[in-house]
């Protein structure tokens, strides 16, 4: 049983990320997953679409949506929130044990440039994750927009059909400081234009987050 205290910005006295379950902590756990989760307002908006035969993606599915995915065949769920004590990480973990779906879970930021370990981590979860699946965030327009992008880079698709994952469709606004994610596709299609590089080598061997962030501060810079 999980009773390890965890503080968060979000839950400062983090009263909601002890464990599921004990009975009384369980109940503040769903609380916080329904209602300062934004749990509430996934129940009907899904914001579900398809990024490849097989491959879809979604804002945080709650319990009984994982339930739905598997008796539509899903067969993986890939997390873009990372793992720790939280409410929706553990109510996740707990109903994809139960229906038999497997769970891999990478952290990315949706206002920071990704890490090389998480981009490299996800390229080998896309390698391995049974399909059909599901990549995730929590609003599933950002981070899930920036794993369908390179998902679509990954499969040989080209930067203007990955561009289509990190639009408007989703709610994703690369005017804020989650275009980040836009920006790292111009520098790609910057780079693959002199000369065609995969999305995969080009992480691994030319991807500096530092100078993405740099570049896109510039960027954001407005002319007085």
């Amino acid at each position: 049983m999980i009773r390890k205290i965890i503080k968060s910005k979000t839950d400062p006295d983090g009263r909601y990320g002890r464990d599921i379950v004990d009975p009384v902590e369980r109940a503040r756990s769903y609380h916080y997953l329904k209602w300062k989760d934004h749990g509430i307002l996934r129940k009907y908006w899904t914001n579900f679409g398809e990024v490849a035969p097989g491959v879809y993606r979604s804002n945080h599915p709650s319990p009984e949506r994982l339930r739905a995915y598997k008796d539509r065949g899903i067969k993986g769920i890939l997390n873009l929130r990372g793992e720790g004590l939280h409410a929706p990480y553990l109510f996740e973990v707990e109903s994809c044990a139960e229906l038999g779906l497997e769970l891999i879970s990478i952290d990315l930021q949706a206002r920071k440039p990704p890490p090389i370990d998480s981009l490299n981590q996800l390229f080998d979860a896309f390698d391995r994750i049974p399909r059909p699946f599901v990549m995730h965030c929590r609003s599933g327009a950002d981070r899930a927009g920036l794993g369908s992008a390179l998902y679509v880079l990954d499969q040989g698709g080209s930067v203007a059909q990955a561009r289509r994952e990190l639009s408007l469709r989703y709610l994703h606004l690369r005017f804020t400081k989650t275009g980040v994610q836009d920006h790292m596709l111009d520098l790609y299609e910057a780079r693959n234009a002199q000369n065609p590089i995969s999305i995969r080598d080009w992480v691994r061997h030319e991807y500096d987050p530092a100078v993405l962030a740099e570049s896109f501060a510039n960027k954001m810079i407005l002319p007085v």
